[in-house]
């Protein structure tokens, strides 16, 4: 009879055992979703708000660069379109969303 008392009393160790893996999973998947939060998506939002800023504070003569490399200085804004002069008398209209950039004043002349 006693043989079946210790078998009872090793499985019951064994679902003690058990349970430790399974929060170790847990808190795996947890801190996992931490790092994936501090590292890659809070950063994101915080470039695309800084982005939104710099769109919304677009005025003429404002110079800046496009996310193709251009500079030139704003001489008109529109909700969605931006008239860059690249060269003096050559206009060329952008969407907003791709300017990358605003230089300080007289950026442009000491190129």
């Amino acid at each position: 009879m006693s043989f079946f008392i210790s078998t009872a009393n090793a499985a019951e160790g064994a679902a003690g055992a058990a349970a430790a893996p399974e929060m170790f999973n847990l808190l795996f998947l947890v801190g996992f979703g931490l790092i994936f939060y501090f590292f890659m998506w809070r950063p994101q939002s915080k470039r695309a708000k800084e982005h939104k800023n710099l769109l919304g504070g677009l005025s003429k003569g404002d110079e800046v660069m496009t996310s193709g490399g251009l500079v030139g200085k704003i001489t008109k804004v529109n909700d969605d379109y931006v008239v860059l002069e690249v060269s003096e008398g050559v206009e060329m209209q952008f969407q907003k969303v791709h300017v990358a950039a605003a230089l300080p004043k007289g950026t442009i002349k000491s190129i």
